[in-house]
């Protein structure tokens, strides 16, 4: 039990966005707003991230979208959406209704297209009303750049810096600004360096792992696009090292963690490595309720290991590592 019986404050601080507690949905996974509400209370989340958007509709990879891997899954949706515009005009008013906390993402295929989408989320900002619920602006450059022969931009400081940079510009200071990263890099915290250098607030680590899955008997991959993203538990430990090596690399800076989270004990070794949040997605697809079970299990995990704040869960990885070595 924490010190006195007292239940946990899991209050989590992601630099100046304050939640009442650590768990989100991840981008992609829980639709553009309330779907998973038949499940859950969307205002019982730290936040919620709904799918990314573009400054145009998209109509995505043609199917088939999704092929379980294992413990995993392989998925080419394509960020299909219906546009910032749309999103904002006619969606976020169901998540702002029921008091929800909503971190929106966002994608293009150029520089200018981030920009163009982070102005359309300051204009909704300055308008008031729904936009309210907003509370940060998570920029999701795990995506082709077709101007750089359809790199990803997280795969390149400079089209990462164009990118986080275009958004920054956009946004003008309207909300807090988080870039989402890709693990598909040899060293991440050199991209992290730059998109914090264009203007980032914080970090969501990570995107899937690019893969690709065929079937044998036509020699054809099994997704309707080639290739796909890989997610789910296998992901994890890959997540968790980039979270760890981020945070050391730059110790004042806001951490969400994101890859195979699928318990509590999950969540509590994201934040031990060094997140602020944590972010829920693949485990949505097979248990809907994913999201507020894994806050359950990590309350439950907290109460076991006597945590009275989340303040002493988060770094503890590095305040470990520290006071090894200066015992060493």
């Amino acid at each position: 039990m924490p010190r006195g019986g007292r239940r946990a404050d899991l209050t989590a601080r992601v630099g100046s966005v304050v939640l009442p507690n650590p768990i989100m949905t991840a981008s992609g996974t829980a639709g553009y707003g309330v779907e998973l509400g038949g499940y859950f209370d969307p205002a019982a989340l730290g936040a919620v991230v709904p799918k990314s958007l573009s400054p145009e509709a998209w109509a995505g990879n043609p199917a088939p979208r999704v092929h379980e891997a294992g413990s995993g899954m392989l998925n080419s949706v394509g960020l299909q959406n219906p546009g910032i515009e749309h999103w904002l005009a006619n969606d976020l008013h169901a998540l702002a209704g029921c008091g929800a906390r909503v971190v929106v993402s966002i994608w293009a295929f150029h520089a200018d297209g981030y920009r163009a989408a982070a102005s359309k989320v300051a204009a909704a900002v300055a308008g008031g009303g729904s936009a309210s619920a907003l509370v940060a602006v998570e920029a999701n450059i795990s995506c082709p750049n077709i101007e750089d022969r359809r790199q990803m931009f997280a795969h390149s400081t400079a089209a990462t810096a164009a990118a986080v940079g275009a958004a920054r510009a956009g946004l003008d200071g309207a909300l807090p600004l988080w870039a989402k990263l890709s693990p598909n890099v040899t060293d991440l915290p050199v991209i992290a360096g730059a998109a914090l250098d264009a203007g980032a607030d914080g970090l969501v680590l990570t995107n899937t792992l690019m893969g690709l899955a065929i079937d044998p008997a036509t020699g054809t991959p099994v997704l309707g696009a080639g290739g796909g993203g890989l997610s789910g538990p296998p992901l994890h430990p890959v997540a968790v090292r980039a979270v760890y090596e981020c945070r050391n690399a730059f110790p004042s800076t806001a951490i969400v963690g994101v890859g195979g989270v699928t318990r509590g004990a999950d969540a509590a070794e994201f934040l031990a490595a060094g997140a602020d949040a944590v972010q829920v997605g693949t485990a949505s697809f097979a248990d809907p309720a994913a999201c507020v079970r894994v806050l359950a299990e990590l309350r439950q995990w907290c109460r076991r290991h006597g945590i009275d704040n989340l303040a002493e869960l988060v770094g503890r990885a590095q305040r470990a590592n520290a006071a090894g070595q200066q015992h060493s």
